[in-house]
């Protein structure tokens, strides 16, 4: 085989894209279509709770549109991170939609679904003997923490999906993946090298994010011996090497090397070459075999109950004296929970001031407040929901009603956009787990199940 070419339909599963990008990348003939399904970036929430993050509706569309093309052209889908965090709750709202689907259209096809959630009793093995190492400067992995775990999954490679196409699987649902593994198990099943293999699949993973302008759209990259070719499927955008090298550098800590679970794809002396004013090939990227085959660990849990208020003023002496202010608010909570049994133990209060510092807090260089209003975002974490509704409830009261030098309005000093005021957030959830564990192999941690749909 001379070349490969993998089709990938969007950043997310339930991002959306149009159809005239997957018809026109089907007249390309691909060999597989693909989609990343989930990311962390969207928080610890969705992994703790069980909930996707895109609508199940618009799950769905993306699924039906992608199982029709598969079945009609008789090529592989491959999905990771199947509903938004990969657990298997996650994994179960997807297969659930495709075997819906199925149904209703009458499509038949072998399906492979990979589990990714992991039993604790694994995990905690594992620590004790020794196979367990933390990153991003977090503590050593112990026993309490994996037990207050909500869920913990593990983040395949791409050997548990080459196992399942091995087996003679069309459709293959994972579990949480690294988002290049689906599409470089299909390269690397085909023998291309390792290196053009990730690299397509780093490209691959958000769609059409390497083109400009930048959109969830479909991206049709193509494998060869020793270079990959990326093309958008949509006429209004197109891949420029600025574009492309760009992308590359998306979401890794070093800019030209971007560790793996079997290795590092080294991108350091990397050529982007326009081949049309359209698409763009890219050469001379590397791999490296590391020493010991190593798989990433998410887990988080519960770090309390969480509400909040929305409000804004544009009075400008409270704007002018707000420091005070603010801190007038927070002692007038403090003693008006104490009443009720909540102290300062029992919660935490934060108060985003937008139009000063609500999205750099105390790393917003700029201080002076230059604008004539502010919004404010008032967030209760407590120990319970009762708590947190409570204490938001005085904060949402103090807000409006604390008196600041040179007052003269005296009915209130907020603006409310919303009633009820105060939003009833439910439970948060905090990363407890980003650690590595050395498995014994990279199939143990990620068991496949097999039917016929």
């Amino acid at each position: 085989m001379n070349e490969f070419r993998l089709l990938s339909t969007s950043g997310i599963l339930g991002y959306g894209f149009p159809e005239a990008s997957l018809k026109a990348g089907l007249e390309r003939k691909p060999d597989m279509i693909g989609v990343d399904g989930g990311s962390v970036d969207p928080g610890p929430y969705y992994l703790g709770s069980g909930k996707p993050f895109c609508s199940k509706m618009a799950i769905r569309r993306d699924l039906a549109l992608m199982l029709r093309a598969a079945v009609a052209h008789k090529i592989p889908m491959l999905v990771g991170t199947c509903g938004g965090a990969g657990g298997e709750p996650h994994l179960q709202l997807v297969v659930d939609l495709v075997r819906e689907i199925a149904r209703e259209e009458n499509l038949h096809f072998s399906m492979a679904v990979i589990h990714a959630e992991q039993p604790k009793a694994l995990v905690k093995k594992r620590v004790r003997e020794g196979r367990v190492r933390p990153l991003a400067q977090r503590p050593p992995l112990d026993e309490a923490t994996i037990e207050r775990a909500e869920r913990i999954v593990g983040m395949m490679g791409p050997e548990p999906f080459i196992k399942a196409l091995d087996e003679g699987a069309q459709i293959v649902l994972a579990g949480r993946s690294t988002d290049p593994a689906p599409f470089a198990a299909a390269a690397l099943r085909a023998q291309f090298g390792p290196a053009q293999s990730w690299y397509a699949g780093k490209m691959l993973e958000c769609g059409a994010t390497a083109a400009v302008p930048k959109g969830h759209d479909c991206l049709l990259v193509t494998v060869r011996a020793d270079h990959i070719e990326c093309e958008p499927l949509n006429p209004e955008r197109r891949c420029t090497p600025l574009s492309v090298a760009n992308h590359s550098l998306h979401e890794n800590a070093s800019p030209i090397r971007h560790v793996e679970p079997g290795g590092v794809l080294d991108t350091k002396d990397c050529r982007f070459e326009a081949v049309s004013d359209r698409a763009v090939r890219v050469s001379g990227m590397r791999w490296q075999p590391a020493d010991t085959y190593t798989v990433k660990l998410e887990g988080v849990e519960r770090a309390g109950w969480r509400a909040l208020t929305i409000c804004g003023t544009r009075d400008p002496l409270l704007i002018a004296g707000l420091d005070s202010f603010l801190a007038a608010v927070r002692r007038n909570v403090e003693q008006k929970a104490a009443d009720f049994g909540a102290g300062p133990d029992r919660y935490r209060l934060v108060i985003r001031c937008y139009g000063r510092d609500g999205v750099m807090a105390a790393r917003e260089p700029v201080r002076a407040i230059a604008g004539h209003e502010l919004g404010f975002v008032v967030e209760v974490v407590a120990d319970d929901q009762e708590i947190a509704n409570a204490v938001v409830a005085i904060a949402r009261t103090n807000m409006l009603h604390t008196d600041f030098p040179g007052r003269l309005c005296r009915e209130g000093n907020m603006a409310f956009p919303f009633s009820p005021s105060d939003i009833e957030a439910g439970p948060v959830y905090r990363f407890s787990v980003f650690h590595t564990l050395v498995p014994d192999d990279p199939l143990e941690m990620f068991p496949i199940e097999y039917e016929r749909v």
